[in-house]
């Protein structure tokens, strides 16, 4: 069955068009890290250094796929494994530098951070629309997918902060978002780490 015939668990990653659209991806969330990164530091916007992790993590994971295209199963139930783990200590390290910013009384800059969340959106909804006709496959495939659908969501949620920290002058929407963040990241872990041990449960029984 072809990767975008519907849901296909099975499906690898072994097709020249998914490598394509990885590399496209990775070239777009490396591109959108430095961009996020200096704006999370000139802003002082928590969220969008969250989001900028999310882009190297990203970036990281979306080149152990390719690497892991064509492997055994075990392999790509493995590297999704990594993947998973991964992401969970992202959560927990973006959950952790949130609370502690709680203590420290500076707002960050609505404007960047509007400015720049709508950025990364437009870069996350052409990575979905690249990536969205691979959305489903084994575990190492699906882990992708996942990965991009959470950057657009937590940048949707980047804009509204912005919004509600020029209405308010607050920094606490800023921090919010960011805790919203980690627990996506947390959350996507979660169903990458339960699907790699299923799979690779499968191949004990075999």
């Amino acid at each position: 069955m072809g990767a975008n015939c519907g849901r296909d668990s099975h499906f690898d990653g072994t097709s020249r068009q998914y490598k394509n659209a990885l590399w496209a991806v990775i070239a777009i969330n490396g591109t959108m890290f430095v961009v996020e990164m200096i704006g999370g530091a000139f802003s002082h916007s928590m969220a969008l250094k969250a989001d900028a992790l999310d882009f190297l993590g990203d970036s990281l994971t979306y080149g152990l796929s390719l690497v892991a295209i064509g492997m055994s199963l075990r392999f790509r139930a493995v590297s999704a494994m990594i993947k998973g783990v991964s992401l969970a200590v992202l959560g927990i390290g973006v959950l952790a530098a949130s609370l502690w910013s709680f203590f420290v009384d500076l707002v960050p800059d609505a404007p960047t951070m509007g400015w720049i969340g709508f950025l990364a959106l437009l870069a996350n909804v052409v990575s979905v629309l690249i990536l969205i006709k691979f959305k489903d496959g084994d575990a190492n495939v699906r882990s992708v997918w996942l990965c991009s659908r959470n950057d657009a969501i937590g940048n949707v949620a980047v804009i509204i902060a912005a919004g509600l920290v020029a209405a308010t002058q607050s920094r606490y929407p800023d921090l919010v978002v960011a805790v919203f963040m980690s627990s996506l990241f947390l959350s996507s872990a979660w169903q990458i780490l339960r699907q790699a041990n299923g799979e690779l449960k499968a191949l004990k029984v075999q």
